[in-house]
């Protein structure tokens, strides 16, 4: 199998049937390097420039949930160890959700799973350590799961404090810590929901999939169940940003490189998970004052669906953007979102895509 040029942009897809690598030194033409994993879910995989290093989340009923990297995107080592519970606990990992290194910690990787918990790994994802203190938060007993599972399925480290980072948890809410993990604060204020028509409780919230700001680390966006929201650090709570957008409901959000913008991809409802009769993305370059409809080059009628980790961005200038369907499409934008072609089609229903350079 040919190698990967350097000075590529790699863009990575995480189906129910494998992993598909493309690559491309212009953004406009792309090729495969490959299919990974064959017939095994993939439910996240990314490329670390600062690693050079790839990491993918793989999850197998006969193999278990696994961790697994690669230094070339063409040959993948699985960890010694896949993240486990003790048996004291009398849980047991049913599947990795997202894998993220640290900016702030080189070597460091951390991995969310499903039932809901933290581990962290320090030599590379051969051996993992459960961060016990968000399993052991006072709300515990109380967590449930949302309609993909009780999943630990966002880790948002900060970049440029080792000690603080958020995760969020379906159908939980979303926790923070500022002291390396040693306790967590659920982060909830401002959240609503349905079926919490009058009460505020601490937990009990469904967000979908969260990221920071490309400038600010202390702006965090979120998909909600139930809208889109930013995170004020000043008042402490969320803010609705859905004013603008078709629908409130979605999975998949993605920052852009910029301060103030970010990507989302509404659906109909929970009743009816695809995009509104069109293939449409919405982007904001005003943290959500003001949204833009994009459609140019994406299909019409379209009545797909998009799930949690089906959008990212590759860091960029000018930004690219990737869409992945469950339908098996990969649409992507060099532009930051104003035309939009195809990486490939026809794949296995997709779960994940993420894009980076390839140094």
């Amino acid at each position: 199998m040919a190698a990967i040029p350097k000075g590529s942009t790699v863009v990575l897809v995480g189906t129910r049937k494998g992993l598909y690598v493309f690559h491309s030194r212009d953004r406009k033409r792309w090729r495969s390097a490959g299919r990974f994993f064959d017939g095994l879910p993939v439910h996240h995989a990314l490329y670390v420039p600062d690693e050079r290093t790839a990491y993918a989340a793989v999850n197998s009923t006969h193999w278990g949930a696994t961790v697994q990297r690669s230094r070339t995107l063409t040959k993948w080592v699985r960890g010694k160890e896949g993240p486990a519970y003790a048996k004291a606990t009398g849980w047991s990992v049913a599947k990795v959700w997202n894998v993220r290194a640290s900016p702030a910690e080189p070597g460091v990787l951390y991995a969310g799973v499903e039932p809901a918990g933290l581990f962290r790994s320090e030599d590379d994802g051969d051996s993992w350590e459960l961060i016990d203190a968000l399993t052991k938060h006072p709300t515990r007993p109380k967590w449930s799961p949302g309609n993909g599972g009780l999943c630990l399925h966002t880790i948002l480290p900060d970049p440029k404090n080792p000690k603080r980072m958020i995760v969020g948890i379906s159908a939980v809410g979303v926790f923070a810590t500022e002291d390396g993990g040693g306790t967590w604060r659920t982060l909830n204020r401002g959240m609503r929901a349905e079926w919490f028509p009058k009460e505020k409780p601490e937990i009990g919230y469904c967000p979908h999939k969260l990221a920071r700001d490309g400038e600010d680390p202390s702006v965090v966006y979120q998909q909600h169940h139930g809208g889109v929201f930013r995170w004020d650090d000043r008042a402490d709570r969320w803010v609705d940003i859905s004013r603008g957008l078709p629908s409130k409901f979605g999975f998949a959000l993605a920052a852009g490189a910029d301060g103030g913008s970010a990507y989302v991809v509404p659906l109909r409802g929970d009743f009816d998970r695809t995009t509104l009769g069109e293939m449409a993305v919405y982007r904001t370059r005003s943290a959500g004052r003001s949204w833009q409809r994009l459609t140019a080059g994406l299909p019409k009628p379209a009545h797909l669906t998009i799930l949690r980790e089906g959008l990212g961005a590759d860091g960029q200038d000018p930004l690219g953007v990737y869409v992945a369907t469950e339908q098996g499409q990969v649409f992507f934008t060099r532009d930051g979102g104003d035309r939009w072609d195809l990486v490939a089609e026809n794949l296995p229903p997709a779960m994940s895509v993420t894009a980076s350079p390839f140094p």
